[in-house]
């Protein structure tokens, strides 16, 4: 803990804080002190029970994603309120846990917002590589009755499984375009040159653009 006091700094920390998180570490210097520690589960714990957001992270990065069970990893999700913590332990840990089906499907349909949309991400994880079994055009006919008046993360969650829904399956584009542009969530989204759009219409017309050949090889 004191080693990750020294590591933070005030411009880390107002960069984050921007995004919604509370940490002044740099993330590179994060996955450095990671790198040096190694896998340690036990540590890992008691990292995670500080409640401090860099020790949270540090925890994900040295653990055994195995060695939790799907209790454990149902209660820490509903600890990791801040976007960051909650996007590595969805993505460093719960998808390499046994459990990611049963504990997708909780989180998916549960009251809580935040929860939700971490079991929405999950959901989107499966619509890009596990389609099979996926109701789609169900998926669509939620999307498009609550994501406009959805809180901020559980709508950025469900505008990207829209959008992958869209790239991702030909035959479900054209209502996913449709969702979108009648929705407009997202169409005014600040979004730096070079980078592409989240407004799901523009997200999903580039991507497909990219995945065509090119037809002047």
């Amino acid at each position: 803990m004191a080693e990750l006091a020294e590591l933070g700094d005030p411009r880390s920390r107002e960069i984050n804080e921007r995004h919604g998180d509370d940490h002044a570490v740099n993330l590179g210097n994060l996955r450095a002190l990671a790198k040096r520690l190694k896998t340690q589960q036990d540590l890992a714990r008691e990292l995670w029970a500080t409640g401090d957001s860099a020790a949270r992270l540090l925890s994900l990065l040295i653990c055994r994603p195995k060695s939790f069970d799907r209790d454990e990893l149902d209660t820490m999700l509903r600890q990791a309120r801040t976007p960051k913590v909650q996007d590595w332990l969805v993505n460093y840990v719960v998808k390499k846990h046994p459990a990611v089906e049963e504990l997708r499907l909780a989180w998916f349909a549960d009251p809580d917002p935040v929860v939700a949309s971490a079991g929405w991400a999950l959901t989107t994880e499966r619509v890009t590589k596990r389609p099979e079994g996926l109701d789609l055009p169900a998926l669509l006919d939620i999307i498009e009755a609550r994501m406009k008046d959805a809180p901020d993360r559980l709508q950025w969650a469900m505008n990207h499984c829209l959008a992958q829904i869209g790239i991702d399956h030909p035959a479900q584009r054209s209502r996913a375009m449709d969702i979108g542009e009648r929705l407009e969530v997202l169409k005014d989204y600040p979004t730096p040159p070079g980078c592409t759009s989240p407004y799901a219409p523009i997200w999903i017309t580039e991507l497909v653009r990219r995945q065509l050949p090119d037809k002047s090889r």
